[in-house]
């Protein structure tokens, strides 16, 4: 089974180490392809086992880490108890939540008026704590997408920030990125003198690369985005795949 393929001269990951690893997953682009919409996606069926059979061998060592609701995360992996990071780190499940500012929702209400009014031809994913203003079908959009995020991430006062992505610009509460959500694992009894070794295709994901980096481990980029803070990479989900596959077969050899 081929893994092992370089990647944009960065090369592959090695095998996990039962013993010491413990794993961040980030979902889109990178256990699942992207889609032209985020209810358009098609995970592969043997995704939840396999996932499954993973946080059996690493003893629990295993984390999704999305700009997904948990709730989405549960239905696409068909798991109740999954340890997670929501919306970039404002949802957690496993460790404590990010604190959230008592004006956040009003913040977001804002926001989100303001977007539904002008931000025609954008598809809005509203997701509770954050929102995301994809491009993806309308590319010519990108800056108007990028005006209204800016604009409502001023006019919350600090408490909204904007975060790049793959044909999207997100709102999000200010401090809970993927690299914070790492912290807050990484600090649990459960990860305890554990490696971490996080997976993403984003730029939502560089944080959780640079954490994973000082606290011992790596990141493994998935496609050929650059730069990248990521030691390793794989070219798609797929090789994404292959490598979990090759790591479980070599952990329970």
């Amino acid at each position: 089974m081929e893994w092992n393929t370089r990647s944009d001269g960065l090369a592959p990951p090695p095998l996990l180490d039962r013993a010491r690893d413990a794993l961040f997953l980030d979902f889109d682009g990178t256990l699942v392809p992207i889609a032209e919409r985020p209810d358009a996606i098609a995970p592969d069926r043997l995704l939840p086992p396999l996932i499954a059979r993973l946080r059996a061998a690493l003893q629990g060592r295993v984390v999704i880490v999305s700009g997904r609701r948990i709730s989405d995360l549960d239905h696409y992996l068909q798991s109740t108890g999954l340890l997670a990071a929501g919306l970039h780190g404002a949802e957690m499940r496993g460790t404590e939540p990010h604190e959230m500012h008592p004006d956040i929702h009003r913040a977001l209400a804002r926001a989100r008026t303001d977007v539904s009014r002008n931000g025609g031809g954008l598809h809005i994913e509203d997701k509770g704590l954050a929102i995301a203003l994809h491009f993806r079908a309308r590319p010519e959009l990108q800056v108007l997408a990028e005006k209204l995020a800016a604009r409502a991430a001023r006019e919350s006062e600090g408490l909204l920030e904007v975060q790049p992505g793959n044909m999207v610009v997100e709102l999000r509460p200010c401090g809970a990125d993927k690299g914070s959500a790492l912290q807050a694992f990484l600090k649990e009894p459960l990860f305890a003198g554990a490696r971490p070794i996080f997976a993403g295709d984003d730029l939502t994901d560089e944080a959780g690369f640079d954490v994973a980096r000082q606290a011992g481990g790596h990141g493994i980029i998935v496609g050929a985005r650059q730069p990248t803070g990521a030691h390793y990479a794989l070219p798609d989900p797929a090789a994404v795949h292959r490598w979990l596959i090759a790591s479980l077969e070599d952990m329970t050899a």
